[in-house]
């Protein structure tokens, strides 16, 4: 009406927004490895994490198989960021949303997640296989109510579709198809595989890498196929993982590695200073799990890795001196940067 279209430049509603992020060349971490390391901008996601990416398709996953129904209950267990990006969708297409999780959490998610008008339901932190577990809980309440729907992140493979139908084509088109290597830390297994899937079905020799934290199985799983926790543990908050998830099963997975969570520190603070960009320990580790595939590979290859989320989520954690000197992690980050702590 009235002559006006839509250009491809407009988005529409939140969930147009999701996704389609830039792909931005890390110069520290390349001219230090002598690779093009290049970091996936998913902090620039309307919810700011990759996350948002998942939150879509499970979303509109229970809306294709048609569970979920006008002014219907979207329910998840979640800690973190898929909340956030559940509650943003759900307030742009009119649903309610319940999230439960570990009252182990920081006030700041229980509050962020209240304002965006989730139904928070902190429950006690215990072992996936006790049935009084987070997800359980979530799941019950959603098979308890009519139209209603629990998106389960980690087992439902909307969350991998997200990636290979997305992420994957995103990376592929963005690097000209030179991408030799991709690596992910993960915990819901989503990015990894969809991502993997979708660059392996392009080309074969593309080598998918999972980068692990300390205390996480994962990093025996795929290399000694043994569930078996590594040692240490580490503070980095929605990666690691005690099981294989549904998402995770059959990713084209070639290798794993170990990062430290003083090399992720270290990361994550010469993004800030040195990048400009200004993410969460995630996203430290990713990086830094980029720069150890790089020594790896040897110098002129394409490496591409995630920057999850933003780092104003991780204020009173890797930003606080008090709690980076109770983890013992205070001299991981570089002198010059210290001034960043609060």
């Amino acid at each position: 009406s009235g002559g006006f279209r839509y250009t491809s430049d407009i988005r529409i509603g939140f969930s147009g927004s999701v996704g389609r992020t830039p792909l931005i060349q890390l110069k520290c971490f390349s001219k230090e490895t002598g690779c093009n390391i290049l970091g996936k901008a998913e902090f620039m996601n309307p919810g700011g994490s990759v996350k948002d990416r998942a939150a879509l398709f499970l979303i509109k996953d229970a809306e294709e198989q048609g569970l979920l129904k006008p002014g219907g209950t979207v329910i998840e267990g979640t800690a973190g960021n898929t909340g956030i990006g559940l509650a943003h969708i759900c307030n742009s297409l009119g649903y309610k949303c319940i999230i439960y999780m570990p009252n182990t959490q920081s006030h700041e998610k229980i509050e962020t997640l209240q304002t965006l008008g989730a139904d928070v339901r902190p429950v006690p932190a215990v072992p996936f296989d006790n049935p009084e577990n987070y997800n359980h809980q979530a799941r019950r309440c959603a098979e308890s109510m009519e139209n209603a729907v629990w998106t389960n992140q980690f087992d439902n493979r909307a969350n991998r579709r997200a990636h290979f139908e997305t992420t994957g084509p995103e990376i592929w088109e963005q690097t000209d198809g030179t991408v030799d290597a991709v690596v992910f830390a993960t915990g819901t297994g989503g990015t990894l595989a969809g991502v993997g899937s979708f660059l392996k079905t392009k080309r074969e020799d593309v080598q998918v890498i999972l980068a692990d934290p300390q205390g996480s199985v994962l990093f025996n799983w795929f290399t000694h196929g043994k569930l078996e926790r590594s040692d240490g543990s580490s503070f980095t908050e929605g990666i690691g993982q005690g099981r294989v998830t549904n998402n995770l099963k059959g990713a084209p997975v070639d290798q794993a590695i170990l990062v430290k969570d003083s090399d992720a520190v270290t990361a994550t603070f010469q993004l800030l200073h040195e990048e400009g960009i200004f993410v969460g320990l995630s996203s430290g580790l990713n990086v830094a799990g980029a720069v150890q595939v790089a020594k790896i590979l040897g110098p002129g290859k394409t490496i591409v890795t995630a920057l999850c989320d933003i780092g104003q989520r991780s204020y009173n954690r890797i930003f606080s001196e008090t709690f980076m000197r109770e983890k013992g992690l205070y001299d991981s980050i570089p002198k010059a940067y210290r001034r960043s702590l609060h």
